[in-house]
This record gives structure tokens, sequence and C-alpha cells, in this order.
């Protein structure tokens, strides 16, 4: 990723933040719209769940900058995954509904150049995750 698109999904996200209750509902509902096999990963009831991607989030957005400090916990989150159920395939899924979510989310902020920073950014944490949680290379 470049400074210019870390740059672009941090400011993003600073205008998603303060929606994020929206934010995190409008995105499971869409994951599990697209994905409906997903959701009995989950548990019924989301309250919590939502609070964690939101987090989960923050810190991955606020540690652009410093990508080598958020790996560890990326890894770590990665293999609890497996755990749970995640499969390699899930991840595209998961990307796919994050940016719906986003697009939604910013209305006219999102720019192509905003949704190609976003896509640079799931798609170097995304790949990394399947690699740590699975040992292959993301498709």
């Amino acid at each position: 990723m470049t400074p210019d698109q870390i740059k672009l999904v941090q400011e993003s996200f600073a205008k998603v933040a303060p929606i994020s209750d929206k934010a995190s509902e409008l995105f499971y509902g869409r994951l599990f719209e697209i994905a409906p096999s997903v959701r009995a990963l989950f548990p019924d009831d989301m309250t919590e769940q939502r609070k964690k991607l939101m987090a989960t989030l923050a810190i991955v957005v606020n540690g652009l900058t410093n990508l080598d400090a958020i790996l560890p916990a990326a890894s770590a989150l990665a293999k609890r995954h497996v755990g749970y159920g995640a499969q390699p395939a899930h991840y595209p899924v998961v990307g796919e509904a994050l940016l719906w979510t986003l697009e939604k989310g910013l209305g006219p902020s999102w720019t192509p150049q905003v949704a190609s920073a976003w896509t640079a950014a799931y798609g170097t944490l995304s790949g990394f995750m399947i690699s740590e949680a699975y040992g292959q290379k993301a498709a």
C-alpha cells in the first residue's frame, strides 16, 4: 500500500466510525445476504460480534502506517477464525461485504480512489491472514 492509500483508508474510516453501530449492522446484513451459509458461524445475538468487528477495524486501520506492528495480531486472529469454521473462500465474500458497507456508509465520499485504497488494504490483510491460517496464498 502507498502512503496515499493508507491516508485515504484512515480518513474514510474516520467518517464511518461515528456510525459504527449502523455500519456493523449493514456489514453483517450484507454478508449474510450474499453468503447465507456463513450465518451458522456466528452467534444468534450479534451485539458483541458487531462491536468486535468495528474495534478490530479501528486497530487495523490505525495500524496501517506500521503494518509490522499489527501483523502478529492479524495472524492470531486468522488462526482463531479457522477454529470458528472460517475457510479461505470466505475472505473474498467478507471483503465484498466490507466494501459494500463502506460505499453505503460513505455515500459521495466513496470515490474510485477510496475504493482502490480499501481494496488494496483488504487484499493485503486478507492475503496475509489466509497465508498464516492455511499456509496458502490468497487466490
